[in-house]
């Protein structure tokens, strides 16, 4: 479908996921100048009226850039709500989002209608975080203007169904708005999220590796030296099943390989679950797709390599069908 303003200026249809502990103002600002939808998680902003000042500054700054690059304006930014009975925050933070009129809202972990219809009444648009097609018609039915199937190999909390089936399923039924996140990490996968009928491609442990990124060192280099084969997807450490780092886990004292299950009605973001290690913090989060990133720099740098390749893959792309064409 046609993006809607101000979502229709982006530099790649790309939005930059939300990441806890990792995602803050300045990879926000950065990622929105680099003309890509930056976001956060409101719980990152500790106390909860730091939430106040991160969006003061996230607005000055992007409204200073436009006025000084009325050429190439930065994209708009989402702020990410964990819509579950654990956050006795929600509510505070959405009023928060309300003062600043944030452009988009991502709901994860919970459909509720009231703050669906909460961020449409100020003008902002609802992104809704799914693992699956039930999950995804009741987001829809309780008025969430758009999804994000959370395929196999995303990073952080996510799914198991393959983004081929996911985004089938869904695109039988919904024609709105649709960001497709699992193993994101380059620009021919932006393409390739566009080819299965989404609107934008979702990344995010691409950008843990960049020098705006508020990571640990190690978490960085974990990255860049980390592959698909070096991701464990585990429910221990939050009680929802994610992709994580395996050196961390094994830096914790823990076998990747035998982790006990942790119980899910005792789900807690902060915490390690059955362990002493704190997911996040000690527990690094990450997607099937690090292998694309071999270094630590900026995310301008990061971005313009996805243009690089997204455009290298429309040439491609079309230059194979040509080929066929001629062999016909």
């Amino acid at each position: 479908m046609a993006l809607p303003a101000p979502f229709d200026r982006l530099r790649l249809p790309l939005i930059g996921s939300p990441l806890f502990i990792v995602s803050g103002p300045e990879l926000v600002i950065a990622q929105c100048k680099a003309g890509i939808v930056g976001s956060f998680p409101a719980l990152n902003a500790r106390p909860q009226t730091l939430l106040d000042e991160w969006l003061h500054q996230i607005t000055e700054e992007l409204a200073k850039h436009n006025r000084e690059h009325p050429d190439r304006p930065a994209a708009p930014y989402a702020v990410n709500q964990i819509v579950h009975k654990s956050n006795d925050r929600v509510m505070a933070d959405m009023a928060t989002c309300e003062k600043w009129q944030v452009p988009m809202v991502i709901t994860s972990l919970g459909a509720r209608e009231e703050i669906f219809q909460a961020v449409r009444n100020w003008g902002g648009i609802t992104m809704h975080d799914v693992i699956n097609n039930r999950f995804a018609k009741k987001a829809i039915e309780k008025g969430a203007d758009g999804l994000i199937p959370v395929a196999a190999g995303a990073g952080g909390h996510a799914g198991a169904l393959s983004p081929f089936a996911l985004m089938q399923e869904i695109r039988e039924w919904f024609d709105g708005l649709v960001a497709l996140s699992g193993s994101i990490a380059n620009g021919y996968s932006i393409l390739a999220a566009q080819a299965m009928r989404a609107d934008f491609a979702y990344a995010g442990s691409a950008f843990i590796a960049t020098k705006e990124a508020n990571a640990d060192q190690g978490y960085k280099e974990g990255i860049v030296g980390g592959d698909a084969s070096g991701i464990v997807y585990t429910n221990l450490f939050t009680g929802v099943h994610g992709n994580y780092l395996r050196s961390s886990i094994e830096k914790a004292g823990l076998d990747p390989d035998n982790l006990p299950e942790s119980d899910p009605s005792k789900m807690n973001f902060g915490s390690g679950g059955n362990t002493k290690a704190k997911a996040w913090k000690d527990i690094w989060g990450s997607g099937q797709g690090v292998g694309a990133v071999k270094s630590v720099g900026s995310v301008e740098d990061m971005v313009a390599r996805f243009e690089r390749e997204y455009h290298a893959a429309k040439d491609e792309l079309a230059g194979k069908t040509v080929h066929k064409a001629w062999n016909s």
